[in-house]
């Protein structure tokens, strides 16, 4: 029951973002009595923190592992990324709205505590660091700067997931699946970043 609750509030806060989204709101999508809710959870933040937690680390701490599984060079490492966002948003097509809408949207609620102290660190930071150390021995170009590669690569991935039913509608491209889309962006940056 408590993971029926949890993906309940994902649908929701996906759909209508966590402030709009009342405990009923939930209760409803689950099909069970609010006080469920407050049963296992206590109260929206509770619940909040519980779906962080326990839905969305869990997937960027399986991202993360399957990028430090094999060192590899920078390409392999960045493919690992890309590679990685798509498996992730194959299993939770939900995320890249998710991740607009509360992480970089101004007052997102998953902002400060899921990116800035949870997975910060645990992703991007590590990922900056190792293209700065691929750059130290010449293997990327040097005019690049790491920490906005790190922020090209969400750019490439997350965004066009999130837009994808704009982009599609705009350009008639129903063809242009997710496997599409990262073999678009791999080559944009094997190109691109070369020394």
């Amino acid at each position: 029951m408590r993971a029926r609750l949890l993906d309940a509030a994902i649908a929701c806060y996906a759909r209508q973002g966590i402030a709009a989204t009342s405990l009923r709101a939930i209760a409803s999508e689950a099909g069970v009595n609010p006080a469920l809710l407050h049963y296992y959870f206590g109260d929206k933040e509770q619940l909040q923190e519980a779906v962080s937690n326990e839905r969305l680390l869990p997937v960027f701490l399986s991202l993360r592992e399957n990028l430090t599984r094999e060192p590899g060079d920078v390409m392999d490492l960045i493919a690992g990324f890309v590679h990685g966002i798509g498996r992730v948003i194959a299993a939770h097509p939900w995320l890249p709205s998710l991740w607009v809408r509360e992480v970089l949207c101004e007052g997102g609620a998953l902002r400060e505590s899921l990116l800035l102290e949870k997975i910060g660190p645990l992703v991007p930071q590590m990922m900056a660091r190792r293209f700065a150390e691929a750059q130290q021995r010449g293997q990327i170009n040097a005019d690049l700067d790491p920490r906005l590669l790190m922020v090209s690569l969400v750019g490439l991935t997350l965004f066009p997931a999130a837009s994808a039913p704009i982009w599609r509608r705009l350009f008639d491209a129903d063809d242009l699946d997710l496997d599409t889309q990262r073999r678009h962006a791999l080559a944009l940056l094997d190109r691109g970043l070369t020394p």
